[in-house]
């Protein structure tokens, strides 16, 4: 019985002992394999520097807040208005600016699909992708000399739009009064950028055109996340949306909705002319937002 315990016992060890080695050959071989197989590159990573004390993230989590919200029967009186937006005044002077300029913003948008671009100022035509690269990309023809021939070779060059070459921008806003706060409120309805055309052969200037419109309501989250450089504090800097919705812009009127549907520039001269001068529509732009502020002035009574 001792005997057959001892052979058990034995048989055991054996079983163990074979378990072992062949665990610590299979560690061995993997070990060989491990030392023999070519170093993993190590991939460079650049950290760019910080160009600042503190990396600020509060614009990007900002939250826009929605517009209150507005009963058509407290819609007691509107009229819509369209501005057009210099760059050139030295107040507009943010939105040429150079790192920033507004117009690569708001085309980025909508390259990106974060905007949508309009055709007209009713917001109907939505703009295709097709459009929106004719509008961007201006094809010229141009002779170049062939270094082999020394021939004169037309070539096809498509340049894309500067943003220096957007001067202005046009605005459609509407003016309204709410009976339920009894105040007299602006919203902007859309934003055009706008080109000048010239004579392909002369260069001279033709007319300028709007490129096309963005709806300003769907645009306010995206605004909201890109700052406008304003001189000032730069710990507190203001946003697109800040900007605009603050008004912190000058423009003129060159349209209010009339029964004939009438630029100030379509206005029958006084002076006999087919057209109003630059004086008589920047007076009749004055004179627009003067009666507004009348209306306004005249709904009290002191």
């Amino acid at each position: 019985m001792y005997i057959m315990k001892a052979v058990k016992f034995i048989f055991v060890l054996a079983i163990l002992a074979s378990s072992s080695l062949m665990l610590s050959a299979q560690i061995a071989e993997e070990a060989i394999i491990t030392e023999s197989s070519e170093p993993e590159e190590i991939e460079e990573v650049l950290i760019t520097p910080l160009d600042d004390v503190v990396e600020k993230t509060l614009m990007q989590e900002r939250f826009v807040l929605p517009y209150d919200p507005i009963r058509e029967a407290d819609l007691f009186w509107e009229k819509r208005l369209w501005r057009v937006l210099d760059i050139r005044e030295k107040i507009n002077k943010p939105f040429a600016y150079p790192g920033a300029p507004f117009f690569n913003l708001v085309v980025e948008g909508v390259q990106k699909g974060d905007l949508k671009g309009y055709g007209d100022d009713e917001f109907k035509t939505l703009l295709t992708p097709e459009l929106l690269e004719d509008m961007l990309f201006r094809i010229d023809t141009t002779f170049v000399t062939n270094p082999d021939t020394y021939e004169d070779e037309m070539t096809i060059v498509k340049n894309e739009i500067n943003y220096e070459d957007i001067k202005r921008f046009r605005i459609k806003e509407v003016w309204f009064f709410d009976e339920e706060t009894s105040t007299l409120k602006v919203r902007i309805l859309g934003i055009a950028p706008v080109r000048d055309v010239l004579d392909p052969n002369t260069g001279e200037f033709l007319f300028e055109q709007p490129m096309f419109w963005v709806y300003y309501p769907d645009t306010r989250e995206y605004f909201a996340r890109h700052k406008v450089y304003v001189p000032g504090n730069d710990a507190n800097p203001l946003s697109w949306e800040d900007f605009l919705e603050m008004r912190m812009f000058s423009s003129y009127i060159y349209k209010e909705s009339n029964v004939n549907d009438f630029r100030l520039v379509d206005y029958p001269s006084l002076s006999g002319s087919d057209e109003f001068s630059g004086v008589q529509r920047l007076l009749e732009s004055e004179k627009i937002k003067a009666e507004i502020f009348n209306f306004e002035h005249d709904l009290w009574s002191y």
